[in-house]
């Protein structure tokens, strides 16, 4: 994991009083079966990833291929996103959002298992994953 992403990681993780609006505080059971294709009750980075991307897109209406904070709608923090531009351009885009999405991931995924249940997404870092796949 690369220095900006490692500080994401810990960002998102230290960053416990993260609240989600009404319309991204699902359960985690409900954000799982929402996403998760094959079933399985668990989401792996792909699924996670596919979800990301669809949100990215969603967010990006003037179609640039980058996302600013006013864009991010408040799904990171102003600390969170400078630590995850690398450009320092003030605007992650998708490669970008992807990696701290990843990192997200990694972080909510203590037992390295490569896959989120229901326990892992509702630790404050599954929840600050949750409003990026949401």
């Amino acid at each position: 994991m690369t220095p900006v992403l490692r500080k994401a990681a810990v960002l998102a993780a230290l960053m416990g009083t993260l609240s989600a609006g009404p319309a991204l505080a699902a359960k985690p059971a409900a954000v799982i079966k929402a996403l998760d294709p094959d079933n399985d009750g668990t989401l792996d980075l792909a699924e996670v990833k596919a979800a990301a991307k669809a949100v990215f897109n969603s967010l990006d209406p003037d179609k640039d291929g980058t996302l600013d904070a006013k864009e991010l709608k408040g799904r990171v923090s102003l600390e969170q996103l400078k630590a995850a531009d690398p450009d320092n351009d003030g605007t992650l885009d998708e490669d970008e959002y992807l990696a701290l999405v990843e990192a997200y991931f990694n972080a909510a995924n203590p037992d390295k298992d490569g896959t989120i249940d229901a326990k892992e997404l509702s630790t404050p870092v599954g929840r600050a994953l949750t409003k990026l796949i949401r």
